[in-house]
């Protein structure tokens, strides 16, 4: 059984990690999370005093504790959401599920993941498209002991990126940019030439330490770069993220 504190430890996580809680918005009062939990104030210190130490909140004395801005030392690239990037610009976007299947992971994933090797995973290859040109060929690996619901889900209506964002709240992220040439397979996919320069993009994420899903990007390098914004005192970052 969950304990109390870090039942409310996962909520204020889940509000924070999903937008719902932006940067600055002020967390209750003490007082108002033991009114809201039954709980002793102790319970909701130790809670104030992980997230803190974790870098999710900045506790202000008297004035109460508030959602932290990002710095540069913890800012990661946003989490790419393809079908609500293409609302918003008013692009038909739609996607194909190329391969799927339940694999146990290798060594290499298994290092990668902090994972036993032998793990069952559930395996997903996607093509993005946009406006009907192929803008991002996506690999996943997706933890079935952390979402075992993927095991079952079709993902006939929203992509596996967009469906895991929109169910599991992640709270640490890890991402790897690099830069490739296309195979030949790769090639046909994207619809770009053999050897055409390719970004690719390598994240993982996890949920108060268990781990979530690993994806690998590719986009086609001629149709995409990467933005980042940054404040002058490098506290308000604004994470960047492949666009075309």
């Amino acid at each position: 059984m969950k304990h109390l504190h870090q039942r409310i430890r996962d909520d204020i996580e889940a509000r924070i990690m999903s937008g719902e809680w932006p940067p600055g918005h002020r967390i209750p009062f003490e007082h108002e999370l033991m009114a809201e939990y039954g709980c002793s104030r102790m319970t909701v210190n130790k809670v104030m005093s992980i997230l803190a130490a974790n870098g999710l909140i900045t506790r202000r004395r008297r004035a109460g504790s508030v959602v932290a801005e990002p710095s540069s030392q913890q800012a990661v690239l946003q989490i790419q959401d393809f079908a609500l990037e293409a609302s918003r610009a008013g692009t038909e976007y739609r996607f194909k599920i190329l391969h799927r299947s339940i694999e146990a992971i290798d060594a290499a994933a298994a290092q990668r993941t902090g994972l036993p090797p032998g793990t069952e995973m559930l395996c997903l290859s996607t093509l993005h498209v946009m406006n009907d040109v192929p803008q991002a060929f996506e690999q996943r690996l997706i933890n079935l002991a952390t979402v075992p619901e993927a095991g079952e889900e079709s993902f006939k209506d929203d992509p596996p990126g967009t469906w895991l964002l929109r169910r599991v709240p992640w709270t640490d992220a890890e991402h790897i940019v690099r830069a490739v040439n296309a195979d030949s397979a790769m090639a046909k996919r994207l619809q770009i030439q053999t050897g055409a320069a390719c970004l690719v993009l390598e994240r993982r994420t996890w949920q108060a330490g268990a781990f979530v899903t690993e994806a690998r990007i590719t986009y086609p390098g001629e149709r995409h770069h990467l933005i980042g914004r940054f404040s002058p005192s490098l506290k308000g970052v604004s994470a960047g993220q492949p666009v075309s």
